[in-house]
């Protein structure tokens, strides 16, 4: 590109080339980029599933942890000792699996999530029925929300 500057009250001009070749990728450049994004790219899928995978156990224990420790909610006070005693095992025992198994992968979470589910929802359905359910009802699953 030509580019030319003059200065209007002397007159005076000065003419400079600008190239496009300094600083900028070629074409093979750009085409090895892509294709090492291409070959990279499951294993992204992959790392970017072990990052994501905790986001539906991680809140669902936390969530059920804070109602268990919350004292305004009451939580705690519906429960037998017995079932209070089996959600907290049950949630110190899944935090621990989740620090040490950092690398775990999403289908060994899915496989927690519903080991964790099937201790609690029981309960849950008890708690939330008024006492009333007998484990032969289904009242569906309880999600992050519902707890």
């Amino acid at each position: 590109m030509q580019v030319t500057a003059e200065d209007k009250g002397t007159g005076k001009a000065e003419n400079s080339a600008i190239t496009a070749e300094k600083g900028r990728l070629s074409e093979e450049d750009i085409e090895r980029m892509v294709r090492e994004a291409e070959e990279f790219a499951e294993e992204d899928k992959k790392v970017k599933g072990r990052v994501d995978t905790p986001n539906g156990l991680e809140p669902y224990v936390y969530n059920l942890k804070n109602q268990l420790d919350d004292d305004e909610k009451g939580l705690a006070d519906k429960l037998s000792p017995e079932d209070k005693k089996e959600l907290q095992d049950i949630i110190d025992e899944t935090l621990g699996w989740m620090d040490e198994n950092p690398e775990a992968d999403k289908e060994d979470y899915d496989a927690k999530q519903k080991e964790v589910e099937n201790i609690c929802n029981p309960i849950m359905r008890n708690v939330y029925a008024g006492g009333a359910a007998d484990g032969d009802e289904d009242m569906g699953d309880f999600g992050n929300d519902e707890l």
